[in-house]
């Protein structure tokens, strides 16, 4: 109600309360863990299938274009050379890309929800009387 303020609380009510607002707190902070995490699990998700949709198109599309040029070094070459010759480079450009990828993924790390992570330590501080909790 606009105009009426509410009762104080003593403080032996606010410590009896002090469990319910924690639980409440760990309750909310888990809450926002789970909608942090599932929204950023849902976008991997869509771009991963996105990205799978392509790789299987390129597939396709480099059969073709590796068929030509085996074809194509075949006007000058005999085919079981221009053949070896096209699957040799194409042996080193996996190797290249494997090695580049491998090292990525050293490079990389889990995805981390730092959202929840600053709210609880903003939580903890608050408790703590450090800070304030906005």
């Amino acid at each position: 109600m606009i105009g009426k303020e509410e009762p104080k609380k003593s403080l032996f009510k606010l410590i009896a309360d002090l469990p319910g607002y924690l639980t409440d707190l760990i309750r909310s902070e888990i809450e926002l863990l789970k909608a942090e995490l599932i929204a950023k699990v849902k976008h991997a998700g869509i771009g991963v299938g996105l990205i799978l949709g392509g790789v299987v198109i390129a597939l396709f599309a480099f059969a073709v274009l590796l068929a030509a040029a085996v074809l194509g070094i075949a006007v000058a070459l005999p085919a079981w050379l221009a053949a070896l010759i096209v699957g040799v480079a194409l042996l080193l450009i996996t190797t290249i890309l494997v090695l580049v990828g491998v090292k990525q993924l050293k490079a990389g790390a889990p995805p981390v929800p730092s959202e929840t992570i600053e709210s609880v330590k903003q939580d903890v501080n608050a408790i703590k009387g450090i800070g304030k909790r906005d």
